[in-house]
């Protein structure tokens, strides 16, 4: 029988861990993603202001048994993060998913979204919500083949630009 075939990406997939975080990544992913939004779409520090408020947030009042938070490694480098926090007793979401720009493609941001999902349901929550921009097409794609449906969409400015916020749930 003929070996299968591995593409790159089929590989890298197979390297990727997800691990929980530790002291050091919480800036690390506050520090990533406004650099690089701001690199890609020419956001301001606004946007740097918001992730570290949901991050210190987070870290602040994690509950551990309802919230979870997991730091995606390729080859022991950090290429990507999500967060699973809690609303209510019902209602997760998942916030500030961030794959690297390198790392793309590879099934990173899947995995995460995937880890979120597992946990919402294994932890009893029956929809989970996350909001996101029109421009971030990848992360919708990622959202969509996950089973998310748009259910509001909403013109704003922030971070320095026009953008069309976007509220997507998943029923658990």
């Amino acid at each position: 029988m003929a070996e299968p075939v591995r593409t790159p990406a089929a590989s890298a997939r197979q390297r990727v861990h997800l691990r929980a975080p530790r002291v050091g990544d919480m800036g690390w992913v506050v520090h990533r993603q406004a650099l690089l939004y701001a690199q890609e779409y020419g956001w301001n520090e606004q946007f740097e202001a918001l992730v570290a408020e949901i991050v210190a947030g987070f870290v602040r009042n994690f509950d551990a048994a309802h919230e979870r938070c997991w730091i995606a490694e390729l080859d022991g480098r950090i290429v990507g993060s999500v967060f699973l926090v809690r609303e209510s007793d019902e209602l997760a979401k998942l916030r500030l998913l961030y794959v690297e720009s390198d790392a793309r493609g590879l099934g990173v941001g899947s995995q995460l979204t995937a880890a979120c999902i597992a946990a919402a349901r294994a932890l009893g929550y029956r929809r989970l919500t996350l909001w996101t921009n029109d421009v971030l097409v990848s992360a919708r794609r990622i959202y969509q083949a996950a089973g998310f449906e748009l259910v509001q969409e909403e013109r704003h400015h922030s971070f320095g630009k026009d953008l069309v916020g976007q509220n997507w749930e998943l029923q658990l």
